[in-house]
């Protein structure tokens, strides 16, 4: 990475430490480019930069005639890294909590055959089942049904579940999470889940099944977690069609 580039990332994390930590609630006038040149000691197109790729991550808007605003209303869900829920509600301005439905040991053979084969596992295996609801300021915005291999995170208790899983895997277990595979489906919500929730039933939902790894692409979770789609929306930057300029000099008119 570049010194240009390394600086950029850096500024960038400053800037969201800002939003998070800097009383820059959500719906509140954020920093100008101006400002943020003078207050980093750096030129104006280095800030606008920052600023865009703020935008492009869902925690900024623009406002045309009045400047650039931290974002209200909806969560946002990086379709491009792992990012806490923790992290992601504080940027926005929300106070972030969990609900713990259900926190208890079991074999592998009674998981589901789709959680066994993806975390291709044996029958005597020990796995964490948990079922938790993830609230922003007090309002429930997912439903999640996880399956953890607790040999790979032995330090991990019930405690940990009701606080973001990520720090407990990273910091307390010192696992290294390599990504995650994931299937991402448009639903609508079970009257169970629309209770749980506090939806109507049939309500519009983003469910997401993924197999989480760590160090060498060994599995560490499966989930089924479900959005809300009133509150969530899902973002992503789409690059260039790969070979693209080779291809317009084939294109004839």
């Amino acid at each position: 990475m570049t010194s240009a580039s390394t600086f950029h990332q850096h500024l960038v994390e400053n800037l969201r430490a800002l939003i998070r930590e800097g009383g820059f609630t959500a719906g509140t006038k954020f920093l100008t480019e101006r400002e943020i040149a003078e207050r980093f000691k750096t030129s104006r197109p280095t800030a606008n930069k920052a600023l865009s790729s703020l935008v492009s991550a869902g925690l900024l808007e623009v406002r045309r005639g009045a400047g650039t605003f931290v974002r209200e209303g909806v969560l946002d869900y990086d379709l491009e890294r792992l990012v806490s829920f923790t992290d992601k509600a504080k940027a926005a301005g929300k106070k972030p909590s969990t609900e713990l439905i259900e926190y208890r040991r079991i074999h592998a053979k009674e998981a589901p055959p789709a959680v066994t084969e993806a975390l291709r596992l044996q029958g005597d295996t020990t796995l964490v089942y948990m079922e938790r609801i993830r609230l922003a300021d007090r309002t429930p915005v997912i439903y999640e049904r996880r399956h953890v291999v607790s040999s790979l995170c032995p330090e991990m208790n019930r405690s940990d579940a009701k606080h973001s899983l990520y720090a407990c895997w990273t910091e307390k277990c010192g696992l290294f999470i390599t990504g995650a595979d994931e299937i991402i489906h448009a639903v609508n919500a079970t009257d169970t889940e629309a209770s749980l929730l506090q939806v109507s039933p049939g309500a519009a939902c983003f469910k997401i099944i993924a197999t989480g790894h760590v160090d060498n692409e060994t599995p560490l979770w499966h989930e089924e977690t479900l959005y809300r789609a009133d509150i969530y929306e899902f973002r992503n930057r789409i690059h260039g069609i790969a070979g693209n300029h080779a291809a317009m000099g084939k294109i004839r008119v």
